[in-house]
């Protein structure tokens, strides 16, 4: 018996933004969606081009508040070719929530505070 890694879920309260936040930071695409027949949840996953790993966001119909991310201790990391490019790019969208000079990275912020680590290719 194996597994491998298909996709982490983030909840988000507005899709749109969500996607076009991923799409200008991280370059992610959307490959398909899933709406349900009552159209009270939307499925929206998104892939790098590269890796069978996706990411998939959830937007609910109902809900109206933000959602609870605990301490941010949990987050998503994504290796750059160009860790100084993506840096500018991300400093000038003002995402950047936390950097770890020492450790060569640095975090940025999505729309719904989802802590994103992006990481030089080493």
């Amino acid at each position: 018996m194996s597994f491998r890694f298909a996709h982490n879920n983030f909840n988000v309260r507005d899709l749109d933004k969500s996607l076009g936040f991923y799409k200008e930071a991280l370059g992610l695409k959307e490959i398909r969606r899933k709406v349900s027949d009552s159209g009270d949840f939307i499925l929206a996953f998104l892939s790098d081009g590269s890796s069978e790993h996706q990411l998939e966001l959830t937007w609910l119909r109902d809900w109206d508040k933000p959602y609870n991310l605990g301490d941010n201790e949990f987050h998503l990391a994504f290796i750059t070719d160009d860790y100084e490019d993506a840096y500018k790019k991300h400093k000038e969208m003002g995402c950047i929530c936390y950097e770890n000079p020492g450790m060569g990275i640095y975090f940025i912020n999505d729309p719904d505070g989802y802590w994103l680590e992006i990481v030089p290719k080493r």
